[in-house]
Protein backbone atom coordinates (compact mmCIF):
# COMPACT_ATOMS: atom_id res chain seq x y z
CA UNK A 1 0.00 0.00 0.00
CA UNK A 2 1.24 3.77 -0.84
CA UNK A 3 2.16 5.77 2.39
CA UNK A 4 0.20 9.28 1.43
CA UNK A 5 0.83 9.90 5.02
CA UNK A 6 4.64 9.11 5.97
CA UNK A 7 6.05 12.09 7.89
CA UNK A 8 2.42 13.04 8.94
CA UNK A 9 1.26 13.29 12.45
CA UNK A 10 -2.21 13.27 13.31
CA UNK A 11 -3.79 14.45 17.04
CA UNK A 12 -6.53 12.62 18.08
CA UNK A 13 -8.72 15.08 20.32
CA UNK A 14 -10.74 12.64 23.20
CA UNK A 15 -12.20 12.65 26.38
CA UNK A 16 -13.82 9.59 28.31
CA UNK A 17 -17.22 8.72 26.51
CA UNK A 18 -16.13 9.13 22.28
CA UNK A 19 -17.41 6.37 20.52
CA UNK A 20 -14.59 3.61 20.16
CA UNK A 21 -15.35 2.80 16.35
CA UNK A 22 -15.40 6.32 15.62
CA UNK A 23 -11.55 6.67 16.90
CA UNK A 24 -10.67 3.14 16.47
CA UNK A 25 -11.09 2.42 12.88
CA UNK A 26 -10.18 6.02 10.94
CA UNK A 27 -7.02 5.71 13.03
CA UNK A 28 -6.31 2.36 11.77
CA UNK A 29 -6.64 4.04 7.95
CA UNK A 30 -4.47 6.81 9.11
CA UNK A 31 -1.70 4.69 10.19
CA UNK A 32 -2.34 1.97 7.61
CA UNK A 33 -1.57 5.32 4.99
CA UNK A 34 1.44 6.23 6.86
CA UNK A 35 0.60 8.44 9.36
CA UNK A 36 1.53 8.85 13.02
CA UNK A 37 -1.17 9.43 15.82
CA UNK A 38 -1.10 10.34 18.60
CA UNK A 39 -4.16 10.23 21.62
CA UNK A 40 -4.50 13.58 23.32
CA UNK A 41 -7.24 13.91 26.52
CA UNK A 42 -7.78 15.86 29.16
CA UNK A 43 -7.57 12.75 30.98
CA UNK A 44 -4.69 11.67 32.99
CA UNK A 45 -3.33 8.27 31.98
CA UNK A 46 -6.36 6.47 30.32
CA UNK A 47 -9.29 7.23 28.41
CA UNK A 48 -12.63 5.59 28.27
CA UNK A 49 -14.48 4.51 24.73
CA UNK A 50 -17.96 3.74 24.27
CA UNK A 51 -20.29 1.50 21.98
CA UNK A 52 -23.37 3.60 22.13
CA UNK A 53 -24.66 3.66 25.40
CA UNK A 54 -22.37 0.92 26.63
CA UNK A 55 -18.50 1.55 28.50
CA UNK A 56 -16.15 -0.13 25.96
CA UNK A 57 -12.18 -0.11 26.15
CA UNK A 58 -9.41 1.75 27.79
CA UNK A 59 -6.68 3.67 25.62
CA UNK A 60 -3.51 5.07 27.39
CA UNK A 61 -3.64 8.45 27.15
CA UNK A 62 -0.48 9.62 24.50
CA UNK A 63 -0.19 13.29 25.16
CA UNK A 64 -1.61 14.82 27.71
CA UNK A 65 -4.01 17.77 26.72
CA UNK A 66 -2.34 20.45 29.10
CA UNK A 67 0.97 20.46 27.63
CA UNK A 68 0.34 19.17 23.47
CA UNK A 69 1.26 22.15 21.39
CA UNK A 70 -0.62 22.24 18.05
CA UNK A 71 2.72 22.83 15.99
CA UNK A 72 3.86 19.32 16.32
CA UNK A 73 0.59 17.94 14.29
CA UNK A 74 -0.52 17.94 10.73
CA UNK A 75 -4.18 17.50 11.07
CA UNK A 76 -6.79 17.11 13.56
CA UNK A 77 -9.12 13.98 14.10
CA UNK A 78 -12.77 14.44 16.33
CA UNK A 79 -14.84 11.25 16.89
CA UNK A 80 -17.91 11.87 18.37
CA UNK A 81 -20.02 9.78 20.81
CA UNK A 82 -22.53 12.22 22.57
CA UNK A 83 -20.49 12.40 26.14
CA UNK A 84 -16.80 12.93 24.35
CA UNK A 85 -17.28 16.00 22.29
CA UNK A 86 -19.77 17.82 25.25
CA UNK A 87 -17.10 17.13 27.64
CA UNK A 88 -14.65 18.94 25.50
CA UNK A 89 -16.74 21.74 24.61
CA UNK A 90 -16.03 22.74 28.20
CA UNK A 91 -12.65 22.91 28.33
CA UNK A 92 -11.20 26.05 27.13
CA UNK A 93 -7.79 24.18 26.18
CA UNK A 94 -9.68 21.96 23.79
CA UNK A 95 -11.65 24.70 22.70
CA UNK A 96 -8.40 26.48 22.05
CA UNK A 97 -6.31 23.66 20.76
CA UNK A 98 -9.42 23.15 18.16
CA UNK A 99 -9.18 26.58 17.24
CA UNK A 100 -5.81 27.13 16.96
CA UNK A 101 -5.55 23.75 13.83
CA UNK A 102 -8.13 25.44 12.49
CA UNK A 103 -6.83 29.03 12.15
CA UNK A 104 -3.42 27.31 11.29
CA UNK A 105 -5.23 26.03 8.09
CA UNK A 106 -4.77 22.32 9.11
CA UNK A 107 -7.30 19.81 7.72
CA UNK A 108 -9.89 19.07 10.29
CA UNK A 109 -11.78 15.70 10.37
CA UNK A 110 -14.84 15.35 12.36
CA UNK A 111 -17.49 12.58 12.42
CA UNK A 112 -20.75 12.13 14.23
CA UNK A 113 -21.17 14.49 17.25
CA UNK A 114 -17.50 15.83 16.78
CA UNK A 115 -18.09 18.95 14.64
CA UNK A 116 -19.75 20.14 18.27
CA UNK A 117 -16.60 21.12 19.43
CA UNK A 118 -16.12 22.67 15.75
CA UNK A 119 -19.14 25.32 17.02
CA UNK A 120 -17.18 26.75 20.20
CA UNK A 121 -13.85 26.58 18.63
CA UNK A 122 -15.63 29.23 15.84
CA UNK A 123 -14.62 26.45 12.84
CA UNK A 124 -18.54 26.07 11.81
CA UNK A 125 -19.43 29.15 10.63
CA UNK A 126 -19.59 29.95 7.00
CA UNK A 127 -18.87 26.10 6.67
CA UNK A 128 -21.01 23.08 4.83
CA UNK A 129 -21.33 20.36 7.00
CA UNK A 130 -22.93 17.16 7.74
CA UNK A 131 -23.08 15.77 11.16
CA UNK A 132 -25.36 12.93 13.67
CA UNK A 133 -29.08 14.43 12.93
CA UNK A 134 -29.46 15.93 16.21
CA UNK A 135 -26.85 18.64 15.82
CA UNK A 136 -28.11 19.80 13.03
CA UNK A 137 -30.32 22.85 14.42
CA UNK A 138 -26.83 23.79 16.70
CA UNK A 139 -24.47 23.80 13.35
CA UNK A 140 -27.18 25.78 11.52
CA UNK A 141 -27.39 28.03 14.44
CA UNK A 142 -23.39 28.23 14.42
CA UNK A 143 -23.86 30.02 10.91
CA UNK A 144 -22.81 26.63 9.35
CA UNK A 145 -24.95 25.07 6.05
CA UNK A 146 -26.00 21.59 7.42
CA UNK A 147 -26.56 18.61 4.66
CA UNK A 148 -27.60 15.20 5.47
CA UNK A 149 -24.81 13.51 3.51
CA UNK A 150 -22.59 10.37 4.20
CA UNK A 151 -19.28 12.91 3.80
CA UNK A 152 -18.86 16.55 3.43
CA UNK A 153 -15.46 18.53 2.90
CA UNK A 154 -15.56 22.43 2.99
CA UNK A 155 -11.81 23.62 2.56
CA UNK A 156 -10.24 22.05 5.27
CA UNK A 157 -13.00 20.61 7.55
CA UNK A 158 -14.32 17.16 6.56
CA UNK A 159 -17.63 15.98 8.46
CA UNK A 160 -19.60 12.55 8.23
CA UNK A 161 -23.04 11.60 10.15
CA UNK A 162 -22.26 8.44 12.04
CA UNK A 163 -20.54 4.87 12.22
CA UNK A 164 -22.44 3.40 9.61
CA UNK A 165 -20.39 5.85 7.45
CA UNK A 166 -16.86 5.48 8.27
CA UNK A 167 -15.41 3.14 5.27
CA UNK A 168 -16.07 6.44 3.26
CA UNK A 169 -15.44 9.22 6.15
CA UNK A 170 -12.33 7.34 6.10
CA UNK A 171 -11.42 7.42 2.42
CA UNK A 172 -12.22 11.51 1.89
CA UNK A 173 -9.78 11.82 5.55
CA UNK A 174 -7.01 10.10 3.51
CA UNK A 175 -7.32 11.94 0.52
CA UNK A 176 -7.98 15.45 2.57
CA UNK A 177 -4.87 14.73 4.40
CA UNK A 178 -2.46 13.36 1.75
CA UNK A 179 -3.30 16.48 -0.46
CA UNK A 180 -2.73 18.63 2.28
CA UNK A 181 0.57 16.89 2.95
CA UNK A 182 1.61 17.23 -0.81
CA UNK A 183 0.92 20.55 -0.93
CA UNK A 184 3.44 21.37 2.11
CA UNK A 185 6.44 19.98 0.71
Amino acid sequence: MKKDLENFTVAILVASGFEQIEMTEPRKALEAAGAKTRLISPEKSQVQGWNHFQPADQFPVEVDLQTAETEGYDALLLPGGVINPDKLRLIPEAIDFIKKIYQANKPIAAICHGPWTLINAGAAKGHTMTSWPSLQMDLTNAGAKWVDKEVVQDKTILTSRKPDDIPAFNKAMIALFAEFAKNRQ
